[in-house]
């Protein structure tokens, strides 16, 4: 599925977000805070729009991702960035590896998040870092209400209209829908052995970004 959408991915994803993607990859930057010479894992990175920034950055980060399609893409965008193929329940990284762990928008996606969590929690090193950023649960019941409506009655058309595999944004919708809530999901990182889970609300709660320490 992902294969599919990997060409036209991230002007997908700047249309039904009508932009917003933009600023929570700047939050996720900000959040995961590298230093030149840190280690990052940029897990789900898709074809490295999210990793370019760390680079930029001065960090040594290494975009993962399962799709070999997104990869391929990626690498043809970016190709100084050690893009690798991964699955998140099995990691192909020593324990203890890198400083940081993010992943954004690729936690619902994992068979197992609980064992997700946990394979980022076994490369990191003690001390370094996690950062989740990920659909939510809008906090305003109205406006909670207005989105349900979006992600289910406007998003499939509007991928219809700009995206390669458009039924790849019907599942998108149905994941967000059943996907934890704020709380919920902290309970998730902890139980996986991270301490000091906390989060910030993003879009009204459109988006979460959780944080922890290994």
């Amino acid at each position: 599925m992902f294969d599919a959408v990997a060409k036209r991915y991230d002007v997908t994803n700047d249309v039904l977000s009508l932009g917003q993607d933009r600023r929570w990859r700047t939050e996720v930057l900000e959040a995961v805070a590298p230093v030149p010479g840190e280690r990052v894992l940029d897990l789900a990175a898709g074809t490295g729009t999210s990793s370019a920034p760390f680079h930029d950055r001065g960090a040594t980060v290494v975009p993962c991702d399962f799709s070999l399609g997104m990869l391929r893409v990626g690498k043809q965008a970016r190709p100084h960035l050690p893009f690798t193929a991964g699955d998140g329940t099995r990691l192909p990284f020593a324990d203890d590896t890198f400083d940081a762990v993010t992943i954004s928008f690729g936690l619902r996606n994992i068979v197992d998040p609980a064992a997700g969590l946990a394979e980022m929690r076994r490369v990191t090193r003690p001390g370094g870092r996690l950062v989740v950023c990920e659909f939510s649960h809008p906090t305003w019941s109205p406006f909670r209400t207005l989105y349900v409506e979006y992600l289910m009655r406007a998003l499939p058309p509007v991928a219809r209209a700009v995206s390669s595999a458009p039924d790849a944004y019907v599942y998108l919708a149905e994941s967000i829908r059943a996907w934890p809530d704020q709380a919920g999901l902290a309970d998730l990182v902890a139980g996986a052995g991270w301490s000091g889970v906390e989060w910030k609300n993003l879009s009204g709660g459109i988006v979460a970004l959780h944080r922890a320490t290994a």
